[in-house]
């Protein structure tokens, strides 16, 4: 793709990284971009400069936050001895659109998966683990993907926790087998946290 101007190929170049914007999404984006009032521009710039240097990982669960406790662990009115198990922050956006669940969140950063070199050590799991030993912990609900890696994940996390006094759950199947959770519908994944079902893995 010939551009004829070097600023506008390295914009569109530069755009294009981004997780499904192909070049001609991203030579749109750029000339949109161009086309508006410069201040746009600028404030975009801003806001990802902002989002890099000053996002931080909450101390309780890992979720991205502005300060060291993020608003869901810090507020009094969620129920603390209940903690959903998410892959990443698009889990938590996508069961806090649902408007079914009051209790916390752990987000785990990924799930384990030794073909792409993820293991337990690079995801949050033993601050899971440390949580999870409170008194105040009484349920798990496991919320990954149902995908060989997050039932690998979950599998993992319930033995290392096996000999606590604790509920483990998982959302129902509404979620079919192998969806991503942030992709499913409010309405199926509110369901699917509401009705969640006992998790077990037998006496192995």
């Amino acid at each position: 793709m010939e551009f004829g101007s070097k600023l506008l190929e390295n914009a569109v170049n530069e755009i294009s990284q981004l997780p499904g914007i192909g070049k001609r999404s991203a030579l749109r984006l750029a000339l949109h971009l161009l086309n508006r009032p410069v201040t746009q521009s600028e404030d975009l710039a801003r806001a990802i400069l902002a989002l890099r240097e000053q996002a931080k990982h909450c101390e309780i669960c890992n979720a991205l936050s502005d300060e060291s406790i993020c608003q869901i662990c810090s507020d009094p009115r969620r129920d603390a001895t209940l903690i959903c198990v998410v892959e990443d922050i698009r889990d938590v956006l996508a069961i806090e659109a649902t408007s079914e669940f009051k209790g916390r969140y752990h987000v785990l950063g990924g799930k384990i998966s030794p073909m792409d070199g993820v293991g337990p050590s690079d995801l949050s799991i033993e601050l899971l683990l440390q949580r999870a030993g409170q008194t105040e912990v009484s349920e798990l609900i496991f919320a990954l993907s149902s995908t060989m890696e997050g039932d690998t994940t979950n599998f993992y996390i319930y033995k290392q926790l096996a000999e606590f006094d604790l509920k483990f759950t998982t959302i129902a199947r509404g979620i079919a087998v192998g969806d991503e959770l942030q992709y499913a519908d409010e309405i199926t994944l509110g369901r699917s946290i509401s009705n969640r079902i006992p998790l077990k893995y037998g006496n192995g």
